[in-house]
């Protein structure tokens, strides 16, 4: 369960996939997934192939957890492909940790997926009824069905026919006895890159993972790009594309490491950038600015630079902390809000304070971190927030509360600034967004509402998930 200051949206998946017969593969695999840790900590799993067969290991837990160095050494082969998994309440099954691994009339295909699509109950609903035969709960059971259905001549192809069925946000790693195939949805939604190592090519969610096992960095795959990795090196066609990109936004404000680069856009320096245009936007008078680790930190240095401030450590966070239990009672649930976060009185004592996170959802962790400063004698708080109020849930392959539970759906945002209990409540605009990611053409659907791929008005963050 989650802990009650874990008040943010969680990132679904993030994958890793590789090809490379002179190396050892799921060693790779394991240290590309733990740069990876932070886009899903619920369930881990490596696939390698050997050329002959797939092989599978897959489990409940942290990467760590997960593997042992028996099993990573058992685990031998020429490529590889990794998964990571966030999920939601309710999901959470080993059936449905991935990657997922089928034998079928041409051999054996192994599937891993960063994503949500918005037709997936329809597609199963269809697949159902021509027989098929599902054993988990998740949208990615769904593709590998199509893929092993369209798979005539070469799995390129198949790919590409599933990508015409198939209709929402997703990156995916398939791997086959012989290959590894990298494929990013037609508009760009979820990041995968490639990079190189040796001579041999890979794939991973996120450029800090190339960095990990000594890659380097390539290209990001392309919207609507199918790149394979085999003995020949590396190829690629277009399956689909979109009229233009939509790059997940939240990518750059909170979900990916500051230090990878997503589609030419370094994270550290955008969220850089976001502190920037707040002070230009919402230039208050103050002492002291102090981040919410850790996602708030590189904005805060933008913000405290562009006004001339001290930026300061007045939260200090407590690294060591996993998941918890709910507690019953109010006192247990501040306890618990205190064991992640501590405020510092050194810092606050007197001070005005500019305190400045990455986003709001519920407004929960907010009003209990106002409060805690407060509690430490500072004299003024001042909220800064270095993205657009959240007013819509994400489809696409992350997890937000439902949009009624969203505090910005439902005040405001003096009604939020009175709940949160700040002297000052601001929300960088959506221009001000879109200056500090260098005007990529990007997603702000959970901002404005204007989604890319169409969701059917009966869609639920219930069904079927990655």
């Amino acid at each position: 369960m989650s802990v009650p200051w874990d008040d943010k949206p969680k990132e679904e998946c993030g994958l890793f996939g590789i090809f490379a017969p002179e190396q050892d593969v799921s060693q790779l695999t394991y240290f590309g997934l733990y740069a990876l840790q932070h886009r899903g900590q619920e369930s881990a799993g490596i696939a390698v192939s050997d050329g002959r067969k797939i092989q599978l290991h897959k489990g409940m837990g942290l990467v760590s957890d997960v593997f042992s160095e028996e099993i990573i050494e058992s685990l031998q082969g020429r490529m590889a492909i990794g998964h990571v998994r966030y999920s939601t309440t309710g999901s959470s099954l080993l059936t449905n940790a991935q990657p997922l691994v089928v034998h079928f009339q041409k051999g054996m295909l192994a599937l891993a997926h960063n994503g949500n699509l918005t037709n997936a109950i329809e597609l199963r609903e269809d697949l159902n009824n021509q027989g098929a035969v599902f054993q988990t709960t998740i949208d990615s059971e769904v593709i590998l069905n199509l893929i092993a259905r369209y798979y005539r001549k070469s799995l390129e192809d198949a790919i590409i026919k599933t990508m015409i069925d198939i209709k929402g946000a997703y990156a995916l790693v398939v791997m086959a006895e012989n290959k590894v195939i990298g494929v990013r949805d037609p508009y760009g939604i979820r990041p995968l890159c490639i990079g190189v190592l040796d001579g041999r090519y890979c794939f991973a969610s996120e450029s800090s993972a190339l960095d990990t096992i000594g890659a380097e960095f390539v290209r990001d795959v392309q919207p609507g790009e199918v790149v394979t990795l085999d003995e020949n090196g590396i190829s690629s066609r277009i399956g689909s594309q979109a009229s233009a990109p939509a790059y997940c936004s939240f990518e750059y404000i909170y979900f990916a490491r500051p230090d990878s680069t997503l589609d030419n856009i370094n994270v550290w320096e955008s969220r850089y950038q976001m502190g920037v245009e707040l002070a230009r936007e919402c230039p208050v008078d103050a002492d002291v600015v102090i981040p919410i680790p850790d996602s708030g930190t590189p904005a805060a240095i933008g913000y405290a630079h562009e006004r001339g401030l001290p930026i300061e450590e007045g939260l200090l966070k407590n690294r060591y902390v996993g998941r918890t239990f709910i507690q019953p009672t109010q006192e247990m649930r501040e306890i618990a809000v205190r064991i992640k976060l501590n405020a510092n009185a050194r810092v606050l004592k007197g001070k005005r304070v500019v305190m400045i996170d990455d986003s709001i959802v519920r407004g929960t962790t907010s009003s209990k971190l106002v409060e805690m400063v407060k509690s430490k004698g500072a004299k003024e708080v001042h909220l800064l927030i270095s993205s657009p109020p959240v007013c819509h849930s994400c489809f696409y392959g992350i997890d937000t509360a439902e949009r009624e539970k969203l505090i910005a759906n439902k005040m405001d945002i003096e009604g939020i600034r009175q709940f949160v209990g700040a002297d000052t409540l601001y929300y960088l605009s959506e221009e001000g967004l879109k200056r500090a990611i260098g005007n990529v053409p990007a997603c702000l659907a959970c901002f404005n509402g204007k989604y890319p791929v169409q969701v059917p008005k009966d869609f639920s963050k219930s069904g079927l998930e990655c």
